[in-house]
């Protein structure tokens, strides 16, 4: 989800010292965490204690509880005293701090755009050499993972500037799996078989897709994802790259090919429930609720995975509703892309306590923990799937680690009159009845304003 609303109250930092925590776990006391590995860590990082360590992070409220739940284990093998501030208004803050030269000595970015900005300012400083191939031996699409980590400084040369933690997954279709049963359908295993279920349901009088575009001011971006999955799909991973930072101009035939193949589950007669006009008027948070009705108003949603979150009250997810991966094309061509986004760890000072808090991210123990309890995905190879704390994350897991590509989202990427405008807009004038080669020359038209 793009956009989040925050009240006044949550709009203020709040800082915490981690040292008053408690730990959420007794060292020892499950077997699923490799604490070996945190005694390992302890044995490498002595001669700390008494340093204090200060972390700025977008999270506050029970992504803040979760992430300082690690703290104090840290701070446990180190002797490093740990100060957190959370705040809704990060993006604005760290540049405000790193400009005045008062910047704390890890930050964490959501998406990898701010971090290059001030990789490229001087504002962070890089990452020692060796993690790059810790990253492409230890996490599943290494490759993709240190591409969003790499980012030019400012004499031009390229380093690699953060450490990439907890990921997110888009790349989701939702579906009832009483309503899958009853009919007869199956979970498909290609981008092709999803294309000729869609039919098959249609065929049946029934209507595949529940899709909705209205988010009051962000109306739009629902469709972004689609397309963003699409060009995963139908086109290459450098394609995508080169698409979201416009060196592949908006309306190249890759991406209108993209749009028009969202169009024919969103456009055709008969495949999306209440048609187009249902399409553009259906607020995304209202749209999944089709899939619960008697009898079904759809079959399958596309949307990431916290779409359950607007699921009716009481719905089990593995029970009353489950997801699949959206499926890549039957050639193998494409891999197994995954659309997502992920948090990102930069060093802004030289504390040594920093540079061992990204070395404390590279055990097991560090991921494991998180995986215990709630909200938390990672890529890495090493940790033990059996820590994800229930069956769904254990199963969204498993995508993000057969993944051979990982992408971040592109509008995400764009600049913010693109991705969080033009770009929405086109696709509302897209499913209205305009044509993919007009909708991507208008947004094209506004990226050339901003070169």
């Amino acid at each position: 989800m793009k956009k989040v609303l925050m009240t006044s109250a949550a709009a203020l930092a709040l800082t915490i010292t981690a040292a008053h925590a408690q730990m959420v776990i007794e060292p020892g006391s499950d077997d699923r965490i490799n604490w070996q590995s945190l005694e390992d860590f302890k044995a490498a990082h002595t001669g700390l204690e008494g340093q204090t360590l200060s972390i700025m992070a977008p999270w506050l409220g029970p992504d803040q509880e979760l992430f300082t739940s690690l703290l104090p284990y840290f701070e446990e093998a180190t002797g490093v005293k740990v100060n957190y501030s959370g705040s809704a208004t990060f993006e604005q803050q760290i540049v405000i701090d790193s400009e005045a030269g008062s910047p704390p000595d890890i930050a964490v970015f959501p998406q990898p755009g701010l971090a290059a900005d001030l990789a490229k300012k001087g504002r962070l400083k890089p990452l020692r050499e060796d993690i790059t191939p810790w990253l492409q031996e230890n996490y599943a699409a290494g490759d993709s993972w240190i591409r969003f980590s790499t980012y030019p400084g400012p004499d031009g040369a390229e380093h690699l500037y953060v450490f990439p933690y907890k990921a997110d997954v888009k790349s989701l279709v939702w579906y009832v799996p009483e309503n899958f049963e009853d009919a007869g359908y199956e979970i498909p295993e290609t981008y092709e078989d999803l294309k000729a279920l869609t039919e098959q349901i249609a065929a049946d009088g029934e209507t595949p897709w529940c899709i909705g575009l209205a988010a009051g001011g962000a109306t739009g971006w629902p469709a972004t994802d689609w397309v963003e999955d699409l060009m995963l799909r139908t086109a290459t991973p450098e394609d995508y790259d080169a698409w979201t930072t416009n060196a592949m101009p908006f309306n190249d035939p890759k991406v209108i090919a993209a749009i028009d193949e969202f169009g024919w589950f969103a456009k055709t007669d008969g495949y999306a429930a209440g048609g187009t006009a249902g399409v553009s008027s259906t607020d995304f948070r209202d749209s999944p609720k089709g899939l619960f009705e008697t009898p079904p108003a759809c079959y399958m949603h596309h949307q990431a995975s916290f779409i359950p979150s607007f699921f009716p009250e009481g719905t089990e997810v593995g029970v009353d509703a489950d997801f699949f991966y959206f499926p890549a094309p039957a050639d193998g061509s494409m891999g197994q892309p995954v659309l997502g986004g992920g948090t990102l760890f930069g060093m802004l000072t030289d504390n040594p306590a920093a540079q061992a808090f990204i070395d404390y991210l590279q055990t097991p123990a560090a991921h494991e923990i998180w995986m215990t309890q709630s909200g938390f995905l990672t890529p890495y190879k090493a940790v033990n799937a059996e820590a994800y704390g229930d069956d769904t994350q254990r199963k969204l897991g498993d995508i993000l680690l057969n993944a051979t590509t990982f992408r971040f989202d592109g509008s995400d990427l764009m600049p913010a009159a693109i991705g969080a405008g033009a770009f929405w807009t086109a696709m509302v004038d897209y499913v209205g009845g305009a044509s993919a080669e007009d909708v991507t020359a208008a947004v094209q038209n506004a990226w050339s304003t901003l070169n």
